[in-house]
């Protein structure tokens, strides 16, 4: 059996760092650079940076436009998951902010699609999210995250979404038909929080916020023991009032 020369990992990682290089060398230059311009920034000699250029090139990495390259489609993608994870950690840094300050296990979900999305939790052990024992996206009609998410969409886009999943009651607290359900959402006032008490889970009680930015909906939510429920709503009524400083932090997270 054919054996792998030994030389054959550093040079491949040589081959690695050499293409990193050439990377770093294009993405200096907003309107691109020449092969031997590149091949001088990078320390490489000319035919070995003509070599890894087409190589990044034919896989997307880089565009050759007019004699120069630039950055292409697939570095952009790289570049753009960056970003959405420093959008991910901006938003849990809220979140935790809110955990600790109120106490409470913190939400935050969109509607996206068609589909309730809880995007992010930040909870304690010493103060546990509400465990997810009916999945969140097919019982939005029995938990404050999408009740409130529900109260944001158009009279068509509701209908559509209880057509896929119907109301039926999860204890003997939750709405029990899609009428009332529907009044609720429909008295529902812009930016108040919406209470579920034990609908979802026994013993319970759960809060939420509407975050709206643009066409896209969005909330925010906490919970605690139903035995806690005027502290719930004290600490939610916290939160709405400074809901306007958590915006530049949330309204981007929504596409993340």
């Amino acid at each position: 059996m054919a054996t792998t020369p030994r030389t054959a990992v550093p040079t491949l990682i040589g081959s690695v760092q050499r293409a990193l290089r050439l990377l770093e060398a294009v993405g200096s230059h907003t309107d691109g650079a020449p092969a031997k311009q590149l091949a001088r920034e990078a320390g490489l000699p000319l035919p070995t940076a003509y070599h890894l250029l087409r190589t990044l090139t034919h896989e997307g990495y880089l565009r050759r436009e007019r004699g120069v390259f630039v950055i292409g489609p697939a570095a952009e993608r790289l570049a753009g998951g960056g970003a959405v994870q420093n959008r991910r950690a901006t938003l849990v840094d809220s979140l935790t902010h809110w955990r600790d300050a109120l106490g409470v296990p913190v939400y935050f979900a969109v509607y996206r699609q068609g589909e309730i999305e809880l995007v992010a939790v930040s909870d304690t052990p010493a103060a546990p999210a509400v465990e997810e024992w009916a999945d969140f996206r097919e019982t939005g009609h029995a938990h404050a995250l999408g009740q409130c998410l529900l109260s944001q969409l158009d009279a068509a886009s509701r209908e559509d979404h209880l057509d896929r999943y119907p109301v039926r009651p999860l204890t003997r607290h939750s709405v029990r038909d899609r009428g009332i359900l529907l009044r609720r959402l429909a008295a529902a006032e812009r930016m108040q929080p919406i209470v579920e008490q034990q609908e979802y889970a026994l013993g319970t009680v759960c809060a939420a916020i509407p975050i709206t930015a643009g066409s896209s909906a969005a909330a925010m939510a906490i919970s605690g023991p139903s035995s806690e429920e005027e502290r719930l709503r004290s600490a939610v009524e916290t939160l709405r009032s400074e809901v306007g400083a958590l915006l530049g932090s949330l309204a981007f997270s929504i596409s993340i």
